[in-house]
């Protein structure tokens, strides 16, 4: 079907996701944006967020750290450093992720501090947007 592409969605652990679908919603570290087939290829990092999968009825959303995204005509590829389906994020793994997080801020270089705060402060959006706090 003309409407639809190739999704896979993989972390050095495991591949998460490979299926066919019509939309990904990704939070691209320079905003957010959705690939759908048939659109202009590119590559771009991912900041902390929910990646959204939609195709067949259903929505899949995965909760990420980060990572690149690769959209094609016809497939979109995204390499997370870490993922887990939004389901299966706990209040424990947000705290350590933010607490790892934290600790890369307080350790950061002057020139490096507002990279630090800025994924700091997207992994307590996505905590947010689960419904978890951080």
């Amino acid at each position: 079907m003309a409407d639809t592409m190739q999704f896979d969605l993989v972390s050095p652990e495991k591949s998460l996701a490979s299926l066919q679908v019509t939309e990904v919603h990704i939070p691209g570290t320079e905003g957010d944006l959705t690939a759908m087939a048939d659109h202009a290829p590119l590559i771009t990092t991912i900041r902390p967020g929910i990646l959204k999968v939609l195709g067949g009825g259903e929505t899949l959303e995965f909760a990420v750290t980060g990572g690149f995204a690769e959209v094609s005509a016809g497939a979109t590829s995204v390499l997370a450093e870490q993922a887990v389906p939004a389901s299966e994020m706990t209040q424990e793994l947000l705290a350590a992720l933010v607490t790892e997080a934290g600790e890369a801020r307080d350790s950061a270089t002057e020139s490096s501090r507002d990279t630090a705060d800025k994924r700091l402060n997207d992994l307590i959006a996505m905590g947010a947007q689960l419904g978890l706090s951080a």
